[in-house]
């Protein structure tokens, strides 16, 4: 599996999560006896590709340890429709409580890695990778990166720290093309420059400047494809990531125009929860 996310940071999260849900407490699960004990089945009612498993985790056990939990699927796997995902067993009380937070996680970061998978398969065979972008939940962002792996797609910059990306206005501002990588190269050294250009002239301009990426927003096919010419025939290093408008619909054809990647803020931005549920088995 890909690289997990930190423990200490699901915990937090999950936490806080909890907090937010409990408030002063759950005055409904206070109607079951304390010393009720269940069986139940996290269920997928749609097919999608699993991702959340760790928080699952993260939310029962603050809230009681000895919550036994069974998946039968894990990370990245694909989900069959009426399926049980998960089998859980304890107290009732702290499940019942537990269940909206823990399928929030749930169906949110599998609704990422389902929509990546999705983008993923449809460029299969192609030397094109897919990648996400920083349009994340707040608060969300290393586990909705976690969810794009489980996808299958790269992450692209984690944040604003790990990567210069020179976009339209910070062009504006710093003059030109040129003027901002060469500030970037002595400002970040070491540090990867990516620049997002609109033309084929601003990408001649990038190209002429050493960008190690360079961003194509809103080209068309045919410029997609003479920017790539132009590329190979400089034996340039570049990688070309295209961007903008992508859909399922048209991210095979812009894969092959030869570009290296193809970044898409839906992955996380447009996401529709993968509908889950839990059902209780029997009481003892």
């Amino acid at each position: 599996m890909k690289e997990r996310v930190n423990g200490e940071l699901i915990a937090r999260q999950a936490a806080a999560a909890l907090a937010e849900d409990l408030g002063a407490g759950d005055v409904t699960a206070a109607l079951v006896p304390a010393s009720q004990q269940v069986r139940a089945q996290i269920i997928a009612r749609e097919p999608a590709v699993l991702c959340g498993t760790d928080w699952t985790d993260a939310t029962f056990r603050q809230l009681d340890p000895s919550i036994r939990l069974d998946w039968q699927a894990q990370d990245g796997d694909a989900l069959v429709a009426d399926r049980a995902v998960a089998k859980l067993a304890g107290p009732a009380r702290p499940i019942l409580t537990g269940e909206r937070t823990a399928l929030n996680f749930l169906q949110t970061l599998s609704a990422t890695a389902t929509a990546a998978r999705r983008y993923v398969d449809a460029v299969a065979g192609t030397d094109c990778r897919i990648l996400d972008t920083r349009k994340t939940l707040p608060g969300l962002r290393l586990a909705q990166k976690y969810a794009a792996r489980c996808g299958g797609a790269q992450n692209h910059r984690l944040g604003l720290h790990d990567m210069v990306l020179i976009k339209e206005n910070h062009i504006i501002a710093a003059g030109s093309i040129g003027g901002a990588i060469a500030t970037a190269r002595r400002t970040s050294p070491g540090v990867p420059v990516e620049v997002e250009v609109e033309s084929l002239v601003e990408f001649d301009q990038a190209l002429d400047a050493g960008a190690d990426i360079i961003m194509l927003d809103e080209l068309t096919l045919d410029d997609m494809r003479e920017a790539v010419k132009r590329n190979r025939s400089r034996g340039s290093k570049a990688k070309l990531e295209a961007s903008g408008s992508v859909t399922l619909a048209t991210v095979r054809e812009i894969a092959l125009t030869g570009v290296d990647y193809i970044s898409i803020g839906g992955i996380t931005k447009h996401v529709q929860a993968v509908d889950l549920s839990m059902r209780f088995e029997f009481a003892t």
